[in-house]
C-alpha cells in the first residue's frame, strides 16, 4: 500500500494568528479585481493603465455649447463676409465706389454686428442657468416662509416664520 502525504490544515488553529503577509496578497488581490471592475465598466472606451489622457490631433473637445457657438460664430462670419464681398463687388463695377460710401457702408455693419452681440449678450444674461441635481437617499426640503419688517432709522430686523 503506497503512503499518502500528512494533510496540510487550511485554516489557523486555534489562538494563532493569522498570517499577515496571506492577508495583504488577499487584499492587494481583491483591490486589484475592484479596480479592474471599475476601468472596464460599462463604458465602450475602457481605461488601461494610469496614464493620464493625451490630447488627439483634430478639433479639440468642447461642450456641446462651444460647439454650437463655433458654428454660429463661423456661419455668421462667413454671411458677413460674402454680403459685404457683394456688396463692394457691385460698387466697383457700377463706379459708385468712393470712400466716403465704402466707410458708411462697412462702418454700418460694425455697428450693427456690435447692436446684436450686445443684445445676444444680454439675452444669454436674462436666461436662467440649467440646474442638474442628482439626490440619493433620503431627501429632506424645508419650505419655510420667513417674512422681513423693517421700520425706522435704526433699523431693527424681526423675522417671523
Amino acid at each position: 500500500m503506497p503512503t499518502l502525504p500528512e494533510p496540510t490544515p487550511t485554516a489557523t488553529a486555534a489562538g494563532q494568528a493569522t498570517n499577515p503577509l496571506t492577508d495583504s496578497v488577499i487584499a492587494a488581490a481583491v483591490d486589484n479585481a475592484i479596480e479592474k471592475a471599475k476601468r472596464q465598466g460599462t463604458s465602450p472606451k475602457a481605461v488601461i493603465g494610469n496614464t493620464p489622457p493625451v490630447e488627439q490631433p483634430g478639433r479639440a473637445a468642447m461642450s456641446g455649447k462651444a460647439v454650437d457657438d463655433t458654428v454660429r460664430i463661423i456661419a455668421f462670419g462667413g454671411t458677413t463676409f460674402l454680403t459685404c464681398g457683394g456688396v463692394a463687388l457691385v460698387m466697383v463695377t457700377s463706379e459708385v465706389a468712393d470712400p466716403t460710401a465704402i466707410g458708411t457702408f462697412f462702418g454700418g455693419l460694425a455697428v450693427l454686428a456690435l447692436a446684436v452681440a450686445r443684445l445676444l449678450h444680454r439675452a444669454g444674461q436674462a436666461a436662467p442657468t440649467e440646474i442638474h441635481q442628482t439626490y440619493t437617499g433620503d431627501i429632506y426640503q424645508d419650505q419655510r416662509n420667513v417674512q422681513n419688517k423693517n421700520i425706522g432709522a435704526f433699523v431693527k430686523n424681526t423675522n417671523q416664520q
